[in-house]
């Protein structure tokens, strides 16, 4: 089974997200037998993901960071992470009660220690707090992971 995992942003200027739903649906087409993708579900990337490779077939992972994760999303939110975590086929749940920076970090490290590529819809900055996206890539990189980043140039968040 072929394991692909992601991290990204929360949110995407409307111009880069047209761009960044073709390059996930790339990412995802062309893969031959099973396909496991693996997702936090945060808002933004982590959503679009989600929901392409349930669309391409692929057996939906999420690797919750905390407890309280639910906290952190407001009421439209929280349905639609509901929805997809329902459909999911497996739940990682970190052992931290809160969500914090270094729970984040670690459900983005484990993200990329249990996936063969890392799609990162990435701007190419560093990371606004530990466990941004700009952390997890290099992360992955360091542990030799393949990370394909998608972000469409001359956008700025």
């Amino acid at each position: 089974m072929k394991r692909i995992g992601v991290t990204g942003h929360r949110s995407i200027p409307r111009e880069a997200r047209a761009y960044v739903l073709e390059g996930l649906r790339a990412a995802l087409c062309g893969h031959e037998g099973s396909l496991e993708a693996l997702s936090s579900l945060a808002v933004g990337a982590d959503q679009l993901f989600a929901d392409l490779a349930l669309a391409h077939g692929a057996e939906l992972t999420v690797v919750i960071p905390s407890g309280d994760y639910e906290a952190g999303f407001d009421e439209t939110e929280l349905v639609r992470y509901r929805k997809l975590k329902a459909r999911a086929a497996r739940e990682v749940l970190l052992d931290f009660p809160h969500s914090t920076d270094e729970a984040y970090y670690a459900a983005g490290t484990y993200i990329a220690d249990h996936c063969d590529r890392l799609i990162a819809v990435w701007d190419g900055r560093p990371a606004r707090g530990l466990g941004g996206t700009g952390d997890i890539v290099t992360y992955a990189r360091s542990v030799g992971r393949p990370v394909t980043v998608i972000w469409l140039d001359g956008v700025e968040r």
